[in-house]
């Protein structure tokens, strides 16, 4: 037994533990601030199922790392009716804040008037397209809605993770070197299939790094819409070592037709991993691309404002 005043019998006492102060104690969960501007996903490349379905997991898996969160999809070359086109989804998020507000004024409440972008435009792209990002800008300020444009998802390391395990699953890479599991159809080298050009290529390399160092295996990035690149690269690598090669689309998967991975591969004379897709990190890009704009998140890259 104890006593008020302490324990009996030099028996210990369990007591709760002290709040940790500083480093040690648990951060509080984010979540979006009220009247935050929507997160607008600009996905490229021909709307259909698969491509929705893409775009709303990488949302949803947004949503899930941001409880509040206003995420929205607008399709480049939509067509406004199943899928609704970028412009008209920010024309309408900006409808949507303006009704809110009036509403809120009808019902005698004091607000402020809002002010700030209505939506962060995040595109679906891992990395650079300038003729991709042109039709982005162009619908942004065809909407004649104040909103902010991110930079692209890459590069990042979580990109390399991803290729990691798309290689992995399509059984051209070990899953996990630390366990030093075998993998008798592993590549020795890697073409990382990109497309934008010149500078897609050239950011790409750098996300190649990155999983040349998971694979301890060479990576040499190339595009896909650059007649000859494919071909250059893999004699490139052929020549320097490596006989068996793997084709890692750098790619999310909406941004290109499915058959020019398939095209490039057998241009290559290698097999191919999946694209990215729905891929967790892809949503978490996403959203960092949206938090770093609003400054809620360690600075990573700067949005371009687009009046």
């Amino acid at each position: 037994m104890s006593s008020p005043t302490g324990p009996a019998s030099g028996l210990p006492v369990r007591m709760p533990r002290p709040r940790q102060p500083g480093r040690h104690r648990r951060p509080e969960p984010l979540a979006a601030p009220e009247g935050a501007p929507a997160l607008v996903l600009a996905v490229p490349g021909t709307p259909g199922a698969a491509t929705r379905s893409l775009a709303e997991e990488v949302v949803s898996i947004a949503r899930s790392e941001l409880p509040g969160l206003d995420a929205l999809i607008g399709y480049v070359d939509g067509d406004d009716e199943e899928f609704p086109t970028l412009r008209s989804v920010l024309a309408h998020a900006a409808d949507q804040r303006t009704a809110r507000y009036e509403q809120a004024l009808a019902a005698g409440a004091e607000v402020k008037e809002p002010d700030g972008p209505v939506g962060v435009v995040v595109p679906l792209l891992a990395g650079p397209d300038s003729a991709l990002l042109r039709q982005i800008r162009q619908a942004v300020m065809d909407s004649r809605v104040a909103a902010e444009l991110t930079d692209v998802l890459g590069p990042h390391p979580l990109l390399a993770e991803a290729l990691h395990v798309r290689l992995s699953e399509a059984g051209l890479a070990r899953a996990d070197r630390a366990r030093l599991f075998t993998v008798a159809t592993a590549a020795d080298g890697i073409i990382l299939a990109s497309v934008g050009g010149e500078e897609a290529v050239q950011a790409a390399g750098i996300t190649g790094m990155l999983l040349a160092a998971r694979l301890a295996v060479p990576v040499m990035a190339a595009a896909l819409d650059q007649e000859g690149s494919i071909t250059a690269v893999a004699e490139q690598l052929r020549s320097s070592g490596s006989q068996q090669l793997a084709l890692a689309p750098y790619l999310i998967g909406p941004e290109i037709d499915a058959e020019l991975i398939e095209a490039a591969a057998k241009e290559a004379d290698c097999p191919a991993a999946e694209a990215l897709g729905p891929y967790p990190a892809i949503g978490k890009l996403a959203l960092a691309k949206y938090t770093t704009a609003l400054g809620i998140a360690p600075q990573q890259s700067q949005g371009t404002p687009v009046r």
